[in-house]
């Protein structure tokens, strides 16, 4: 079975176009291209990626997908549509024609309107995705998991999945609250979750292995290993951990389960949710 890295990023570094790159991210406030993570991604012995979007333009896209197109590692990308634009179907229908675009992702961490998913207009263009075989990545803080659960329910045939454990507060917030949010998708049986993302919520220069271990345990216990998937969120990871630290506190908490199950959260789930 192909192991996959479910959730990476390049970029070729603009200050104001990454203006999520903050000041104190200062090792990632550069280009970060394919050439590099190649390499990484062979060491490990992982058979390819899944490209992921940073900004929002839909132009973009085209970029991420050159990229795909010229390096084999790259097994799909997710890209940006305005699921509220008017012509959102004939949008996604021009898209559609790219083999190497699997899904989109519509940054709605920190919108004004926390349940802004919930709005017709954006619910409308999710509901257009399933028609071209697109899945859609969930990028939100825990505040918004509600509405998340929501928004998943209402659409039982879509994929869904959650991007970086919906970013809880590793460094020093509230796991129960976040716990029992995350315990409603446990039915969903449409939406999984990358183990992503970890170190960079948590203490960057002082995290212990131990900090992640409850957090692990609720994904464990809520999605299971057929609803998991392994991504290294390269090189946002940077900030607070090299990849093979990254890789290796999520091999070393999954070691305990079988073989096929360790497959299946490193490759299997990526190929089958993202269609590779």
């Amino acid at each position: 079975m192909p192991r996959i890295d479910a959730h990476q990023h390049f970029w070729k570094f603009n200050p104001a176009r990454e203006s999520w790159v903050t000041e104190d991210m200062a090792v990632i406030r550069r280009d970060f291209l394919p050439q590099e993570l190649q390499p990484l991604l062979q060491e490990h012995g992982f058979d390819g990626c899944v490209l992921v979007q940073t900004a929002q333009p839909e132009h973009e896209n085209e970029i991420l997908l050159e990229w795909a197109r010229a390096h084999e590692c790259i097994k799909g990308v997710v890209g940006w549509v305005d699921f509220f634009a008017a012509d959102i179907e004939e949008r996604l229908s021009r898209l559609s024609q790219h083999p190497k675009l699997k899904g989109f992702r519509y940054v709605l961490q920190g919108a004004e309107d926390k349940a802004l998913m919930l709005q017709p207009a954006f619910q409308h263009g999710i509901a257009q995705l399933r028609r071209y075989g697109f899945s859609y990545d969930i990028l939100i803080y825990p505040d918004q998991l509600a509405y998340t659960a929501e928004l998943t329910a209402a659409f039982p045939d879509q994929p869904f999945v959650l991007n970086h454990l919906a970013k809880p507060d590793i460094k020093g917030g509230d796991f129960q609250t976040w716990r029992k949010a995350m315990k409603a998708f446990a039915a969903q049986e449409n939406v999984c979750c990358k183990v992503s993302g970890l170190v960079t919520q948590a203490d960057w220069q002082n995290w212990q292995k131990r900090d992640f271990t409850p957090y692990l345990d609720t994904l464990a216990e809520v999605f299971g290993p057929k609803r998991l998937l392994f991504g290294s969120d390269w090189p946002v990871c940077l900030v607070a951990a090299s990849y093979a630290e990254v890789l290796g506190l999520v091999q070393e908490y999954f070691s305990p389960f079988s073989p096929q199950e360790q497959e299946l959260v490193f490759g299997g789930n990526a190929v089958a949710f993202y269609k590779l």
